[in-house]
């Protein structure tokens, strides 16, 4: 496969795992970096069919909480919702799940992430 066919096949997965709530901006769609994103983690890891991008979200939503990183998590629960492959109520129970892991202060921070998400795709 070439790169211009990895970087097509990336930007299609791009799409799907986000729908429509990330968009690469114009102006940084020929960066190295936005080039090197689209054609090896989107084009080569997401689009693998070993796992679901469901499965794949669900792994990266426990990584991203371990980090104690909101803002992505906002967007991988929001792109979770509009996918249909998380409801609310999962959503919800992901800090119950983790926060035994991850530690309650840091749980309790990425709550208002999850509130975020739950309402910004009730809004929508």
């Amino acid at each position: 496969m070439t790169d211009e066919e990895r970087r097509a096949r990336g930007e299609k997965m791009f799409k799907e795992v986000y729908g429509g709530i990330v968009s690469v901006p114009p102006e940084a769609k020929d960066a190295p970096f936005i080039d090197i994103m689209m054609r090896h983690i989107f084009g080569d890891v997401w689009a693998r069919d070993v796992m679901s991008v469901r499965d794949r979200r669900l792994l990266l939503i426990g990584a991203i909480s371990a980090l104690g990183e909101g803002t992505v998590l906002e967007i991988q629960l929001r792109a979770a919702l509009r996918n249909k492959e998380l409801t609310e109520e999962q959503v919800n129970e992901i800090l119950v799940m983790l926060a035994s892991y991850i530690g309650y202060p840091r749980a309790t921070n990425l709550q208002a992430a999850i509130m975020r998400a739950i309402a910004a795709e009730k809004a929508s």
